[in-house]
């Protein structure tokens, strides 16, 4: 009788491990676009169909802070789905607005201000909705938030506000160090998280590994035995940068690498070295010596990363796995198959 009651647990273990494998993924894209856009990205298009993509977190607008204008918006998206639905699209998509807000809105903020700011992000969400969307009904809002201990508090007092004033399903970010220490980050009061897999580093604090996805970075975050505690769904990365060092001095990151890598010669592992005086986007001007810290995210890299994620961590049954971000020149990196992998490949 003993024995069996020693082998009960370990039953329990197996049958338990078995009912965390994911059975079916929602495939889903970040928009984190600011600016005007032109509503002319076949590319954009085509993935968006051939991908059967469901759901579009957009970023509607940041939350930034200043002592002369207390808590504003900034960064409104100029997002419209007329730029996605023509005649090749059947598709009808689900946007979830999704609100940037930085960690020194809650620094700043008394629970008054977050009062007034869970009501102001709500209507801001309500009138892009009415004149930008059609009226697109929404039922979820997503609040990305990089908090830290000292901000959890007055943070998660916002979430609480914004939930009964949206009338909608709260989810937000959460980052590697956050999951791996709920005890000490505390856990968001909303209906879910997305685990964001990526920027995992500073980016110019180590200079010698990719401040996007680090392997060994990503998987001593996950290394934990626990089960978060709130439905888990995943975000992954499909871009890449160069940081640019003049006179090694950092002095902007650029995102459309294509043109620049024809004039690089690597130095060491991640770093290059301008060769050619070169003018980018007619922005940008790069002087023979300059050095660059290029940081790529290749569909092996991102293959390896989902290995790591599957092994640690415990799903539910039905997850969303949104890829950062929809853009085109990014995209251009990987083939069509490469991207529907990034999503299947958590079902295998």
């Amino acid at each position: 009788m003993k024995k069996i009651f020693l082998f009960l647990p370990l039953l329990f273990l197996i049958f338990s491990c078995e009912n965390t494998k994911v059975e079916k993924v929602e495939n889903a894209f970040y928009y984190w676009k600011s600016n005007d856009y032109p509503s002319s990205s076949n590319k954009e298009k085509d993935i968006l169909i051939d991908q059967n993509i469901k759901k579009l977190y957009v970023k509607f607008f940041e939350v930034d802070y200043t002592d002369a204008m207390g808590n504003f918006p900034i960064s409104k998206t100029s997002f419209s789905l007329n730029s996605y639905c023509d005649e090749k699209s059947t598709n009808s998509y689900e946007v979830i607005p999704t609100v940037y807000i930085k960690n020194i809105v809650f620094q700043k903020s008394a629970e008054k201000d977050l009062d007034q700011l869970a009501d102001n992000v709500n209507f801001l969400i309500n009138k892009y909705t009415n004149e930008r969307l059609d009226s697109l009904k929404v039922s979820e809002i997503q609040i990305d938030c990089d908090w830290t201990a000292s901000t959890k508090d007055k943070y998660f007092y916002f979430l609480k506000k914004l939930k009964p004033i949206s009338q909608k399903e709260i989810s937000a970010t959460l980052r590697l160090y956050p999951y791996k220490y709920p005890d000490k980050m505390g856990v968001p009061p909303v209906d879910k998280v997305t685990l964001m897999c990526y920027n995992l580093i500073n980016p110019l604090a180590d200079q010698s590994k990719n401040s996007i996805l680090d392997l060994k970075e990503l998987e001593s975050y996950l290394n934990t035995a626990k089960k978060y505690p709130l439905h888990l769904d995943v975000a992954l990365p499909v871009y890449s940068w160069m940081q640019v060092y003049q006179n090694n001095q950092f002095t902007n990151v650029l995102y459309d690498v294509k043109d620049i890598k024809p004039h690089l010669k690597e130095i060491k592992p991640l770093w290059y070295e301008v060769q050619k005086d070169t003018v980018i986007n007619y922005e940008t001007y790069l002087r023979t010596g300059d050095k660059i810290k290029y940081e790529e995210i290749t569909a092996d890299k991102i293959n390896k990363a989902i290995a790591i994620i599957r092994k640690n961590i415990k799903f539910d049954k039905e997850i969303t796995v949104t890829l950062f971000h929809l853009d085109e020149k990014q995209l251009n990196n990987y083939t069509d198959e490469e991207i529907s992998h990034f999503y299947s490949d958590f079902t295998k």
